[in-house]
């Protein structure tokens, strides 16, 4: 259960029920429990989208919402023998008061109560495709409203998808969301730093390092300040595995004068961090890595240049993407005999073996946070293009114009797999970097930056 002021939630309530529209009812379940093995589950976190209306942990739970702004919550009953196995219950009797909520029913009585508060509806609006078995149920209990027809009940003419609302509204933070996500980037930091200076004092001391020494270390420093833990699964990635983009921390070895690539964030409350750092693991930059890192963390400051309100979405991978191709031509590993000017090697995309993600992302609840790329007010504008190296012809929409209580991450990366035509001395490196940054009224604010990004405050953070 929430220790937040229920009035948090009462009032996004609120605002959810005025975008129904007449006659609109909202159904919105919380996350199922999902078995793991046998007689075993895995640890259960809520659907993203119930706990920001409700602030409510407990599985089993569904919320309905009414236009006229009723509230109704079915969750598990009280049960004191099953409280003994599973924990505490808050109980529909207590739930009123404690979430703010009009009315609460046992989860049981779900199927019974369903149909009778569909009646008379004009359109009934739920999570489309998030989850599964959802669309059969809700059909249930629509025919047995149908059934009714010939006692004047009326059936909902419509059904909406309830994400097109709450997508919007979850994706402009308020204070509260800001206040626990800097709170997240600023454990999360620490458990990088961490990482960071544990890594090359063992390796001075002479001990064996791998890689799950270091996500133990990060797991460490995520639950010792409060946090449920990481918010996806921890990259720590070594030498030639820091150029597989989804690597998970395993059993490689770390090795003096390589490049370590940490990807992690814990998840405080609900909300996701998401820190990305790229360190020697002897806290000393070689050559070729100190050029290409030196020209990440630059692509990283065009783009942090580029996210401001008013700009596109896309800006800072723009940006970011020109210095990058540049410097790959600087430094050789783009022919310009093979790929010409800087302008033809981006429309050519030619950085692409190098850089093939994204500069960003969407973060809140979810570290892929939801809420459309594309600006609403511009969505029937496409534009059709032909993709230089796949061929398949995108249609290209309006990209998002960014807005102040936006949260996103920007991370460029560079990532240099063996190749004939490259030079051995860059095979292997994988660089990534990635903040987390609110947009403000003038710019944005990087929330994580209590672990450096600059080379050589790194080397002086992991001598110390």
């Amino acid at each position: 259960m929430t220790t937040t002021d229920p009035s948090l939630y009462l009032h996004r309530r609120a605002r959810l029920a005025q975008q129904l529209g007449e006659g609109g009812i909202a159904l919105v379940p919380t996350a199922p429990v999902r078995p793991r093995n046998r007689d075993n589950e895995y640890p259960y976190r809520f659907d993203s989208s119930f706990f920001y209306l409700t602030g409510f942990a407990e599985p089993q739970a569904w919320l309905v919402l009414t236009a006229e702004g009723r509230s109704i919550l079915f969750c598990q009953p009280k049960d004191p023998e099953r409280e003994i196995w599973d924990g505490y219950r808050l109980g529909p009797e207590a739930a009123p008061a404690a979430l703010g909520v009009d009315e609460a029913y046992p989860v049981t009585e779900l199927d019974a109560r369903l149909p009778p508060l569909l009646e008379n509806r004009r359109s009934v609006w739920w999570p489309f495709a998030t989850h599964e078995g959802l669309q059969a149920r809700l059909d249930g209990w629509l025919q047995r409203v149908r059934a009714r027809v010939r006692y004047g009940v009326l059936c909902p003419e419509a059904q909406r998808d309830l994400c097109s609302l709450l997508d919007e509204m979850r994706l402009v933070k308020d204070a509260h969301e800001l206040d626990v996500m800097r709170r997240a980037a600023r454990i999360s930091a620490g458990a990088h730093v961490r990482a960071m200076q544990r890594c090359a004092a063992w390796l001075r001391a002479g001990q064996e390092v791998r890689e799950y020494h270091l996500e133990a270390e990060l797991l460490h420093e995520f639950r010792r300040h409060g946090a449920s833990g990481p918010a996806y699964g921890s990259i720590v990635a070594a030498g030639a595995n820091a150029c597989v983009l989804h690597y998970r921390a395993d059993t490689a070895p770390v090795r003096p004068g390589e490049l370590v690539l940490i990807d992690a964030g814990c998840e405080l409350e609900g909300y996701a961090s998401d820190i990305t750092r790229t360190f020697p693991a002897d806290g000393r930059f070689r050559g070729p890595q100190r050029a290409l890192y030196e020209l990440v963390l630059a692509a990283q400051q065009a783009a942090v240049a580029a996210t401001r309100p008013g700009a596109r979405f896309t800006d800072a991978h723009e940006a970011a993407v020109r210095v990058l191709t540049q410097g790959l031509l600087d430094e050789g590993l783009l022919k310009r005999e093979q790929v010409g000017t800087l302008d033809d090697a981006i429309e050519q995309r030619a950085y692409f073996r190098f850089y093939m993600h994204r500069t960003g992302h969407w973060l809140g609840l979810d570290v892929h946070d939801v809420g459309s790329y594309v600006e609403p007010s511009e969505i029937g504008q496409a534009s059709p293009r032909r993709d230089p190296l796949s061929g398949e012809t995108i249609l290209d929409r309006p990209a998002r114009i960014l807005r102040p209580g936006m949260v996103l991450t920007i991370e460029p990366g560079l990532y240099v797999r063996p190749a004939e035509d490259v030079p051995p001395a860059f095979w292997n490196i994988g660089i990534r970097i990635e903040d987390d940054a609110v947009v403000t009224e003038h710019g944005c604010e990087l929330i994580t930056r209590d672990v450096p990004v600059q080379p050589d405050a790194i080397e002086a953070l992991m001598r110390g």
